[in-house]
């Protein structure tokens, strides 16, 4: 159990006294107080924390016996058949080390989702062919298709992966993988059973307000493979340099208006950059995008990075930390947190230490997030963070 504050309280100060003024209200309404972080969860030690800030984060412990899952912050870890009866000892000591912290934040429902499920695939117990997936879906309009593409497209993508003889076509496999998650909840289905229990306010599944990003991550021993669709992110930390591994799909992008205007669609300046003044993303899965075809396409982009001794971490997270925190502030704060310094929300543990490891990467996932929040994100935030030290 590790004890994570915005400020430096120890364990028998009192908690800062407040006047009754509506500033302070207001102010300690959106405050991040004080979170004993549990593996599986994040409860306040207070009674008068925010009940709208709805904080779930989860160190995950990794088992070769578990698959693990978060998403939606419910911080479960879901058991599943033994993976290890077939598998030499190497897999057992070789899964990767990664934290997830995934919050409300200012929003009024959760949209957010995240999928992890290491050694999710394999080829023939060979050591150089297994790879570990990490996915993060950010929803828009509820969270249908983003709790679709948790349950569902870490599947498909070992489909198309397995159904590759020789060598692995990447971009071929990845993209039918999201054009099948696209048809899934485009034309209900899986969707339909999950919006049975969402307090959608259209209430029916077959709507044309929901849909979702997705960036995934293919980490391997020797390259990572990186598909984006949408405007969440994914980002390498080599030596000490922040290198985005994807790109946004924002409508005002130079190559992305391009393609929305050859298909006879426009951009319209609403509160941002919106694909027909609608969508503030020119790529996303979902059922959103019927009416907004072909204008909106859940063709990811794919982008294959080979592995290298100075790779320290791998970050993926939603628009909710990257409208307001840079790539080199999140490269600098999670190489602070996984080199063991003290500070307020990172664990001090002996440097370089693999049972401190879990511990820094889900510290420094979260710390990202109460960046954002102080910077007034008003999205949800969701963060993974991988450890990439160790070759998995």
């Amino acid at each position: 159990m590790a004890e994570i504050c915005c400020d430096v309280v120890s364990e028998n100060e009192e908690p800062p006294q407040y006047k009754s003024s509506s500033r302070a209200a207001r102010r300690r309404r959106i405050e991040i107080r004080r979170f004993k972080f549990v593996a599986g969860s994040v409860s306040p030690t207070e009674s008068d924390c925010c009940k709208r800030l709805k904080t779930e984060a989860s160190s995950l412990q990794r088992k070769c016996e578990n698959t693990v899952e978060d998403g939606g912050g419910d911080g479960k870890v879901e058991d599943k058949p033994n993976l290890s009866s077939d598998l030499p000892p190497v897999f057992c000591d070789s899964f990767p080390k990664f934290g997830v912290t995934s919050i409300c934040g200012r929003r009024r429902d959760m949209e957010d989702a995240v999928s992890i499920h290491p050694l999710f695939f394999r080829r023939e117990l060979q050591i150089s062919a297994r790879f570990h997936f990490f996915g993060l879906y950010d929803g828009h309009g509820c969270s249908h298709v983003a709790m679709c593409c948790k349950e569902r497209l870490h599947k498909l993508v070992a489909e198309e992966l397995g159904y590759v003889e020789a060598s692995l076509d990447w971009k071929g496999a990845l993209d039918r993988s999201f054009s099948r998650m696209d048809a899934e909840v485009s034309g209900g289905g899986r969707k339909e059973q999950l919006a049975s229990n969402c307090r959608c306010e259209l209430q029916t599944p077959q709507c044309d307000a929901v849909g979702s990003t997705a960036v995934i991550a293919l980490l391997a021993p020797d390259k990572i493979i990186v598909a984006n669709c949408g405007d969440s992110r994914a980002l390498l930390c080599r030596n000490g340099k922040p290198i985005p591994l994807s790109s946004d799909h924002k409508p005002d992008r130079p190559d992305e208006l391009l393609r929305i205007q050859a298909a006879g669609g426009r951009v319209i300046y609403w509160d941002g950059p919106r694909v027909l003044g609608v969508l503030a993303m020119s790529r996303a899965i979902g059922a959103r995008d019927n009416y907004l075809k072909p204008f909106v396409t859940s063709e990811p982009e794919v982008r294959v990075v080979e592995r290298g001794g100075e790779d320290e971490c791998l970050i993926l997270a939603s628009d909710g930390l990257w409208d307001v925190v840079s790539n080199e502030t999140a490269c600098d704060i999670v190489r602070m947190c996984l080199r063991g310094r003290r500070s307020p929300g990172c664990g001090g543990d002996e440097e370089g230490s693999s049972s401190s490891s879990d511990r820094a990467c889900s510290d420094a996932s979260m710390l990202l997030t109460k960046l954002a929040l102080a910077r007034q994100s008003m999205d949800n935030i969701s963060v993974v963070v991988v450890d990439l030290r160790v070759r998995t």
